[in-house]
Order: structure tokens, then sequence, then C-alpha cells
């Protein structure tokens, strides 16, 4: 398989909710104009879950008065005679929707390095659909391919298949779609799933760690290559109520991305994140799932969906609110790649003699130890604090070229501007204590700059 080189969090935007499949080019534009250079390869958005339902029952076949063109763009089959003749002239319609979406979307410069194959709903329960799933999965890959794809989440089947049977029909179904993978060189990435039970939402195959794991592990060691890693779905893990910080930290290495959710841990929303509230507290652990992927120091695909925020927003401000979508998405960035950032140089200084100061010494003192700190106030030059030693700021003109510093301080352009007034040429960095858990802790009384 081809080797990935990791440079850091790639943000993607979900198109599901932003751009129409008929008319694509109004929404693309409004994602490039917002910022954002590469798109999820959504393939439902040709064949919605509810609409696939219908389309495997012969609902949605050419009626009277309904025009060709609606037909084509939905993927609906012209006839209702032969099974495997349906799902194959349905599978080939998807396929030139979804050709002609990745041309637009080439035609305005918007990327694609991930595709999500077609799914049904959570609460279906009928085993008809399962291999036309696998039908349109593997159409799904070859066409991700030729997009330039690199990977695609595939979720498992699940509708009508008894508990017993999940493990061992799941193993024949992926095992079927490595060869697609391999041919084209794409990797299959598994995905949390939550399951409809009477009408709640619960744990389903892989929202269990150990179950996760073994699964992407078992199907590596089978092929003798790593064909297979994980996307995960923090939506689906807040459902759930699992521990974010632990679920990332087992998957390690095997996380290749991560669909970025909010809800309100009752209801499968896709909203922006942080716009989930309630009381003044976030309904998502954003704690949690920063530091793991902090820690694990995760470089992949980073996928914003927000269709029910971006639907409830009236049109005419679409385009700002996706601007503010990917001002998020850079901040999530910056607060999962800071230790990244922290461990690029060889030695590093800190600015600034206060809370964050002291939570960058609880956190990463020891792993990455800075020389010492500087601050304004003139009344601690010369004292200790946390254990480094607090100096003027003019003692930064004598760093060493690769020494970096590390503003720690919420005035981070007031501070930047003084370093550059001053003449210093050094790398210059921000540290945000937010996401850590020591900023949780008893804080020290603020000072000016």
């Amino acid at each position: 398989m081809t080797s990935r080189k990791d440079d850091g969090v790639n943000i993607v935007c979900a198109p599901t909710g932003i751009i129409p499949v008929k008319r694509p080019g109004r929404g693309i534009a409004y994602l490039s104009d917002a910022g954002f250079e590469n798109m999820l390869l959504d393939f439902s958005l040709c064949c919605p879950p509810e609409e696939l339902v219908k389309a495997g029952k012969g609902e949605l076949a050419a009626k009277p008065g309904r025009r060709n063109e609606e037909v084509r763009c939905t993927g609906v089959a012209e006839n209702n005679g032969d099974d495997s003749k349906e799902n194959f002239q349905y599978s080939e319609r998807i396929k030139e929707g979804m050709l002609l979406l990745a041309e637009q979307c080439k035609k305005s410069g918007m990327q694609m390095k991930i595709a999500h194959a077609p799914y049904l709903p959570r609460n279906y329960k009928d085993s008809n659909l399962n291999d036309l799933l696998t039908v349109l999965a593997k159409e799904s890959i070859r066409v991700c391919a030729q997009a330039g794809c690199q990977c695609i989440v595939i979720r498992p089947l699940s509708a009508g298949i008894p508990d017993e049977d999940i493990w061992s029909r799941n193993r024949e179904y992926y095992m079927e779609l490595a060869e697609a993978a391999q041919k084209y060189d794409v990797q299959i990435l598994l995905e949390n799933q939550c399951k409809d039970r009477n009408g709640h939402l619960v744990r389903g195959i892989c929202a269990d760690i150990y179950e996760a794991i073994s699964w992407v592990d078992s199907f590596n060691e089978t092929l003798g290559q790593e064909r297979f890693g994980f996307c995960m779905d923090v939506g689906v893990s807040n459902l759930c109520g699992q521990n974010m910080y632990d679920f990332i930290s087992g998957l390690g290495e095997r996380l290749k991305a991560v669909i970025l959710r909010d809800s309100d841990g009752n209801h499968e929303n896709a909203l922006l994140p942080f716009t989930s509230a309630d009381n003044g507290q976030a309904q998502t652990d954003w704690l949690g799932l920063i530091r793991g992927l902090r820690e694990r120091g995760f470089a992949g695909e980073m996928i914003i969906d927000m269709k029910d925020t971006f639907s409830a927003f009236p049109p005419f401000l679409h385009p700002e609110l996706l601007k503010w979508a990917k001002t998020i998405a850079d901040y999530f960035k910056w607060q999962i790649g800071m230790e990244n950032v922290l461990k690029k140089y060889p030695s590093r200084v800190l600015f600034g003699a206060g809370n964050m100061c002291r939570n960058y010494m609880k956190c990463y003192g020891e792993k990455y130890p800075p020389r010492y700190t500087c601050d304004n106030d003139s009344s601690i030059w010369g004292t200790v604090f946390c254990g480094l030693e607090v100096k003027n700021p003019q003692s930064l003109k004598e760093l060493p070229e690769e020494c970096a510093v590390f503003i720690c301080n919420v005035y981070y352009e007031e501070i930047r501007e003084q370093l550059q007034e001053m003449g210093i040429r050094n790398p210059i960095e921000y540290f945000s204590d937010e996401y850590m858990p020591s900023y949780y802790f008893d804080r020290l009384e603020m000072k000016n700059i």
C-alpha cells in the first residue's frame, strides 16, 4: 500500500446538507470561499439512506410525469425486473453521479482524500439490501480511487443479521471488499456504530474499543498488510457515552480519521462543534477528545459534519456560517497539533509567568523542558516560577536561532508584535492550556502583560 506522509491534521468538510447533488457548483463555491480545500466524497449524496431503502424496494422507479433527469440523479433503476440487473443499474447511476460531482470539485480546486460509502438508516432491520450494499461499496472503492481518495469509510453490515453472526458475516464482507481495495490501493476505514433498539440509540458494532481494535487487527493480519484503519465518529461516541480519551488512546495508530459533529447526547444530530450546550456546559467531551488526539499526535483526516446546523440557518447566512465553521476547524487543528509543534524544536523558551506557564510545566515540563520563561513584569525578573528562572524579555535576543519562543499568555497578538518590534527572528508559537486537565485547577490571579 502507498505510504502516507503525516503532515498533520487535514481539514475536510462533509458536503451532506451543504451541496445539492443536482447543482453542486454553488455549494462548492461556498466551501472554497470559506477556505476549505478538502471535501469528503460522500456517496450518500447520490443515494441517501432513506432513498436507498425505497430504491431497494423498487418504490422509486420511474413513474409517469417524473423527469428522466431526476431518475438519473437519484440513481434509481428504470425497471423492477431482475434484482441483479436493477442493482447494477442503480450502482452505475450512483457512480456516474459521483464522478460528475468529483469533476465539479476538481474544477473548483477542491480536493478529495477520503470518501464515505453508502449506508442504511440505523433503524433498518431487513437483510434484503445487504447484497446491494456490497455492490455499492465495491463501486465506491473504485470511484473514490479514480477521484484521488486515499481511504474510504465503509460501515459494517448489521441489518437483519443475528448478533451471533455479526462477526463472521462482516469478516466475509470486508475480506471481499479488501480485494477491490488492494486493486485500487485504497485503505478501508471501519467506523464506530450505534444501533436503534426500540427507538433508543445504544452501542453498536465497534463502539467497544476492544472490539474495534480486534476487527482492524484481525483483518490486517489476515491480509498481511495495513489495508484497514479506523474512523472515529465523535457523534456516535457521544451518544454511546464513551470515554473519548480512552477510545483514542486505545486505537493508537489505527486511527486515520475523525468525524467532528456535536449533539445533545440523546439524538443523532450533526451540529457544528461547540453549538450544543446545556446550562453553559458542552454536551460533548471536547476536552477528552482534544487531549487524546494531541497525545496521539493525530495526523489524519478531520471531517467537519454540520449538516443539521447548516440546514437550520437561513440560506442568506450560509456563506458566513461556513467561514465560521472553517475557523472552528482551524482551532481544532491548532489544539490537536500543539504537541507536534512542541516536539519539532530542539529547544524552547516560554513567554509568561502565570497560569498558562504553570500548566505547561505540569503537563509538558519534563517532556519538553524550557530553558527559562520571561515576563513583562519587571518585579519578578530573577525569581523562579515553577522551576524556571523568570527573565527580562530582552534576554530573548541572545537565543540560538533554532530555539522557539512559546507565548503562554492570552495576549498572543500583542506579545507577538512586541517580539517582532524587538527584532526577535526566532520561531514564535502560541501555547494554550484550555484543553489540558490542569486548566481546571486553582487559578492564579490574572496579570497584565
